[in-house]
């Protein structure tokens, strides 16, 4: 898997999850775990919330679905059933994050590549 790749397909995921109601341009980025995990933290309540939160969930998706795809049939990671909620599962991430200063200056997919390999690993 091609972490750059992996990094642009998350990034145009998270360009196409637009708040709904943006009252004004603004500059989201995400390099660092640090960064995605302080976007899925945001309240969706005012001010730039909703877009933070919708940023995170974009780019969360986009980075999942090239792991997976690039993954084929050996996958890095297995959701349990039921599936937790995406909100559920970036919860956990911003705690992962949280919990060891060392995974804030990850890169953003590999930090939540990492974390999701150590959450949900597949029975081998």
């Amino acid at each position: 898997m091609s972490l750059s790749r992996l990094l642009v397909a998350a990034l145009i995921g998270a360009a196409l999850a637009p708040a709904a109601h943006a009252q004004r341009a603004t500059n989201l980025h995400a390099r660092t775990a640090g960064e995605l995990a302080d976007l899925c933290a945001a309240s969706p309540r005012g001010g730039l919330g909703d877009a933070q939160v919708n940023y995170c969930h974009g780019f969360a998706q986009g980075a999942v679905d090239v792991m997976l795809h690039d993954a084929g049939e050996k996958k890095p990671f297995c959701f349990p059933s039921p599936t937790p909620t995406r909100t559920e599962t970036l919860g956990q991430f911003v705690r992962w994050v949280r919990a060891d200063s060392s995974h804030a200056s990850l890169p953003a997919a590999g930090g939540l590549h990492q974390f999701l390999t150590e959450r949900y690993p597949c029975n081998r």
